[in-house]
């Protein structure tokens, strides 16, 4: 979610009032909206640059406010002023109007057909007659910055260009040329620059590098010129000096490049409604004219007005209330949703302002509506129906597989889902046409240009990158390639493959049957035709001549196996001999990684699913409890079902994370079903109720939960052995017994105490990744020892190859642990973004 930071004190001016820190908390939980942090800019500094460079920061308060995505008109103080004062019914939303210019002639752009190769569409307005001050203007050029990051997409989709109308004279020509052709003064500098020079010159710039790969392969660049021949902008790189704005600036020319002209749109129509309040004539834009190629001619802003209708039916039944159209009309207005009711049943008619482009559906217009309602007022019901989650089928067969694998002594890699046509193809022997490749319309490196058909690529390039690691290495994947299939709506689908690879001085063809022959074994697959798995003889370009074999599974192939062809492995710049093993993994499920299944999947062959069903032979529930004592109560009585209610709370079953006896047990000792009042133990007895005719199989319990009936004895019943005739003195002996015990404890825990407490330390071993290769790790290293805490020593570290040239820092620490966690510990080193990308626990032992 992006972050909006405003000065508290301005804010509090701008909304005509003051908040305590609690308050405005609370108000922008009602607005929808987090308030994420408290803090001042000296304070961000001294975090991020250290306590010497924050000396001369402000000590201004700063909110830090997470506002939802897709909401653009809340990303400047100004939008999200009047968003929260028309929440608070003191404002009422304001109209947007687009007007000719006094002259009645319009600011033009003339799009010419050379932009077609780079960034074919513009839009244009004018603000005329605004007033700035220091925190107007400082606000504008931040929502630039935030819309270039969010809705432009890093200006990839729209770059914003902004320049004192005052300093230049239309009509204006957005066209495209040559790097060298281009000359201009960019902004904040003395000189003039070409083109090329620029892109050069922003190459070591912070800010700027970020935005060159957008257009430095193209053969024009687009720019920007007024009549006199002044560049005004190369988007999406720089502005010129020339037309800078300043707080002097009356009349702002904006204008939008884009790819995409719906964002532009949308970029344009935020930025003139969140400050057209600062001109002479408030929320009043003047229009400009957009002409294209083509001759067609266009008036920007839109500021477009829309209306929807829908039913407060629909809402109350959403969201769970009861309300009138009345009402929600109201609550919908309050969140710049004018609205009212049509007359006509229930049916609301909402106005849907220019500043709402998130509004594309009438779930939308509904989750404003609870907004406004207030999520803590809306009733809590229990849902009527339930459902229990399990892991997908094909997913819990993986997980399995990767332990048995890892156990076997191959590590697992993980790679990437696309590659280049040459992997899958030439430097594997085939023809890129043979491999029924989902190619990439639009690839922006020769890296990823197809989707992978095969896992073997990716692990031969995983050995190139650590050659230099100890032999043998023997790695294994098991993750999805993307196939054709015309059945499919999107013309493909995915499938679950493993994969494995031996590479050492000799073949090592038997070590991959071996592993073959142990991944069947844990299938409960047998080494039979027919029913089983076998294999024999086949050709394959991969391979080498006579050393490869197809597999067959109950008579369908699922996979090969066998020793590399040598012109396969030099290609991917190996020296050693490599034997491997693919093969496709869905067919031991007996149903496609696309079909819910209800039930947990076996570690063995299934073709079929046999679901259980009920039979004469199996017990039926009780209809009586043989005992309704539990540790939680008596479950006859409601203080027994209250407690059993709040032990559930938080748990889904009675003992450990899966159903067991134990829940059987306790579900048999309810004598009906709980009412609605006990939600929590009525999700439970309904989930286990559905294991009715599985009983017999649940795993036992290992505690009692439900206790022994408890019989009233009965002269009848009374032996002679029961029966005390002379007066025992028992109870006396018991009672002294019992004095003697607490005697003994109580000595006992004295002299315990005298004892020194032990301290509980363990050690951990780190994983601290970085973002690429080019990433400084020894200022990484001493980023990560720069975190000191109280019971942590930090002790060795090495760099770890991980593939493609990039390595990791395994760092070893001893913590104390009532006083350091993993989890403190990760947060404190991932703060270092601009250096480490995560951090993972590679060990943990106690000492």
């Amino acid at each position: 979610m992006p972050t909006v930071g405003v000065k508290r004190d301005f804010l509090f001016k701008a909304l005509g009032r003051t908040y305590t820190d609690e308050e405005f908390d609370e108000l922008c939980f009602e607005f929808g909206l987090e308030l994420d942090e408290i803090t001042s800019e000296r304070e961000i500094i001294s975090k991020e640059q250290g306590d010497s460079r924050a000396s001369d920061a402000s000590d201004v308060i700063l909110y830090k406010i997470d506002v939802p995505a897709n909401r653009y008109d809340l990303l400047c103080l100004e939008g999200l002023v009047r968003g929260l004062q028309v929440f608070k019914n003191k404002l009422e939303a304001p109209r947007y109007k687009r007007l000719s210019p006094d002259n009645g002639e319009p600011q033009r752009l003339i799009i010419t057909k050379e932009t077609a190769a780079v960034r074919p569409y513009a839009v244009a307005a004018v603000l005329r007659n605004i007033t700035f001050t220091q925190e107007r203007y400082d606000s504008f050029i931040e929502l630039q910055e935030k819309l270039h990051q969010n809705i432009c997409r890093k200006r990839s989709l729209v770059a914003i260009g902004t320049h004192d109308l005052d300093t230049i004279s239309g009509p204006f020509t957005y066209t495209a040329k040559a790097p060298g052709d281009i000359c201009f003064r960019p902004l904040n500098q003395t000189k003039e620059y070409t083109a090329t020079q620029l892109m050069s010159l922003y190459k070591t710039d912070s800010h700027l590098k970020h935005y060159l790969p957008i257009i430095e392969d193209k053969p024009v660049y687009p720019v920007i010129y007024d009549s006199n021949g002044i560049v005004l902008s190369m988007p999406p790189i720089i502005n010129g000096d020339h037309s800078r704005i300043s707080l002097k600036t009356k009349n702002v020319f904006i204008e939008c490049t884009a790819t995409d002209l719906t964002k532009a749109k949308i970029v344009l129509d935020m930025i003139v409604t969140m400050f057209s309040g600062y001109c002479a004539q408030p929320f009043m834009v003047e229009q400009a004219e957009v002409v294209y190629p083509d001759g067609r001619t266009c008036i920007y802003p839109e500021l477009a007005y829309r209306k929807e209708k829908l039913s407060a039916e629909f809402i109350n039944k959403k969201v769970g209330i009861s309300e009138s159209a009345e009402r929600i009309a109201q609550l919908l207005t309050r969140m710049c949703l004018l609205s009212q009711p049509t007359g006509i049943s229930d049916e609301i008619e909402v106005e849907i302002p220019p500043t709402r482009p998130d509004i594309i559906h009438a779930c939308d217009i509904m989750e404003d509506a609870a907004i406004a309602y207030g999520f803590n007022k809306i009733t809590r019901t229990t849902p009527s129906t339930y459902t229990v989650a399990n892991q997908f089928p094909l997913n819990k067969l993986t997980e399995l597989l990767r332990q048995d694998l890892a156990a076997a002594g191959f590590t697992e890699a993980f790679n990437f889902a696309l590659c280049s046509k040459d992997d899958i193809a030439d430097k594997l022997g085939k023809k890129i046409s043979e491999t029924g490749a989902i190619h990439i319309s639009n690839p922006k490196t020769a890296e990823f240009q197809v989707a992978r058909t095969t896992l073997l690529p990716g692990l031969l390039k995983t050995i190139a990158a650590n050659k230099k690691m100890p032999l043998p290495l023997k790695l294994f994947e098991i993750s999805d390639v993307v196939l054709k299939d015309e059945s499919k709506d999107v013309g493909a689908r995915n499938s679950r493959r493993f994969c494995a690879i031996y590479y050492n001085k000799t073949p090592g063809f038997e070590v991959i049957h071996g592993l073959l022959d142990r991944t069947m074994q844990l299938l409960e697959v047998k080494a039979v035709r027919g029913e089983g798995y076998h294999i024999q003889a086949a050709d394959d370009s991969t391979f080498f001549p006579g050393r490869c074999a197809e597999i067959f599974v109950r008579g369908t192939s699922v996979g090969r196996l066998g020793v590399l062809h040598p012109d396969v492995i030099s290609s991917f710049d190996l020296t050693m001999p490599c034997s491997a093993l693919e093969m496709d993994l869905e067919p031991f499920l007996g149903h496609t990684a696309e079909i819910l299944l209800t039930h947990d999947v076996p570690m063995q062959e299934t073709f079929k699913h046999p679901f259980p069903v009920p039979s004469p032979s199996q017990p039926n529930l009780p209809s009586r409890p043989p005992s309704t004592k539990t540790v939680f109560g008596d479950l006859s009585s409601q203080a027994g079902l209250k407690a059993l209610n709040d032990f559930l709370t938080d748990r889904s079953y009675i003992e450990g994370f899966t159903v067991s006896q134990a829940d059987a047990a306790v579900f048999d000792a309810i004598p009906s079903p709980p009412s609605q009042a006990f939600c929590h133990l009525r999700r439970w007895y309904c989930h286990i109720k559905s294991f009715q005719t599985e009983r017999a199989r649940l795993p036992s319990a290992r505690s009692q939960f439900v206790l022994p009936p408890t019989l009233p004895a009965s002269p009848n019943n009374m032996s002679e052995d029961d029966m005390d005739l002379f007066g025992s003195d028992d109870d006396e002996e018991s009672a002294e017994a019992a004095r003697l015990r607490e005697q003994r404890l109580a000595e006992y825990a004295a002299k315990k105490s005298k004892k020194p407490a032990l301290v509980a330390k363990s050690s951990i071993l780190l994983d601290v990744k970085p973002w690429d290769d080019e990433t400084d790790m020894a200022k990484m290293e001493e980023c990560v020892r720069s975190v000191a805490m109280e019971g942590l020593l930090w002790g060795q570290s090495k760099l770890v190859p991980v593939g493609y040239g990039i390595k990791k820092l395994q760092i070893g620490c001893v913590v104390e642990d009532d006083k350091v966690g993993t989890d403190l510990l990760e947060e404190a080193i991932t703060a270092f973004e601009e250096y480490v990308q995560s951090v993972d626990v590679a060990a943990f032992n106690k000492i």
